[in-house]
């Protein structure tokens, strides 16, 4: 990957670090909910996610605020957020970080 992709990546990851699960005070990225980030030569994003449980109040919210938050970012043509179940997401997908800020370390 370029360097030009991967300061677009990073500055992703920075403004995913913004959009937080509703029912809990971690955000996504370090909940471990985002298993890849794509980025097409033409700067199209595909984000391929998961949720914490197939039935999230929040499945349609989620996805929805991740593709607006990551179109802000400079540089971004297009936004296409993608849900999956395999793997199944566990507490293992989640940082140090998020496990600390959630009790569990």
């Amino acid at each position: 990957m370029s360097s030009e992709k991967e300061n677009l990546k990073i500055k992703i990851i920075d403004a995913l670090q913004t959009v937080y699960d509703p029912e809990i005070p971690v955000s996504v990225y370090e909940l471990g909910l985002i298993y890849d980030i794509d980025i097409s030569k033409e700067n199209d994003v595909n984000i391929t996610m998961t949720l914490t449980t197939p039935h999230c109040p929040e499945a349609q919210s989620i996805p929805e605020k991740i593709a607006d938050t990551v179109l802000l970012v400079n540089g971004v043509r297009e936004v296409k957020v993608q849900i999956t179940w395999e793997p199944p997401w566990d507490q293992d997908k989640m940082t140090e970080a998020a496990k600390l800020e959630l009790g569990l370390i």
